[in-house]
């Protein structure tokens, strides 16, 4: 086996750097994480949104948060990547411009649509899926926090049903005409398979 790339930070070496960050913030340790990787597309590209045949595979960087749930319905999540903390309440969500926090917002939107009694929770998160890439930063940071708002109340899992999740936040919330290629695999993406 080569060595291994040093751009690329294992998953292991994300979350110890997220709780270090996490204690650091909050005081103490995070409960849970939630990881959700990129994707690149081997056949197939901009035909999954024209109902064509695709060949996605789940890659080697992702999307993780670092999380506890809270006992209000506050989300507060300081980004490794970004300036701008993701900060926003369950209540009322609105939307405003294009930004890291609307994906997440989208999310906790799309979730309370499909009937999902959310609580809020605090984190932090850190991405080396390259934004802008084509490998699909936005689905890794949307089922990212699927992931993260389901732990908070303990529901189980469902790839397809939050892939299709993840494709409503782009085409409803995000305003983005978006397949369910991205968030499929994100969501469903098994190790060394296209």
């Amino acid at each position: 086996m080569g060595e291994q790339d040093p751009y690329i930070m294992t998953i292991t070496e994300q979350l110890a750097q997220l709780k270090e960050a996490f204690a650091a913030k909050y005081g103490s340790a995070p409960t849970h994480a939630a990881v959700a990787p990129g994707r690149v597309n081997l056949i197939g590209e901009h035909t999954d949104y024209n109902d064509g045949f695709v060949m996605p595979m789940a890659i080697n960087r992702s999307v993780v948060i670092a999380l506890r749930p809270r006992t209000d319905r506050h989300v507060n999540i300081i980004s490794l990547d970004f300036d701008q903390p993701i900060t926003f309440a369950l209540d009322g969500l609105t939307k405003e411009k294009a930004s890291p926090t609307e994906y997440v917002k989208g999310v906790a939107w799309a979730l309370q649509e499909d009937g999902y009694e959310l609580s809020g929770f605090e984190g932090v998160m850190k991405g080396d899926v390259p934004i802008g890439s084509g490998l699909s930063s936005s689905a890794a940071l949307e089922m990212a926090a699927v992931r993260a708002f389901l732990a908070c109340i303990d529901a189980d899992w469902q790839p397809a049903k939050f892939a299709l999740l993840g494709q409503k936040v782009e085409n409803k919330w995000m305003g983005v005409n978006s397949g369910i290629m991205d968030q499929m695999i994100s969501a469903a993406g098994v190790a060394d398979h296209a």
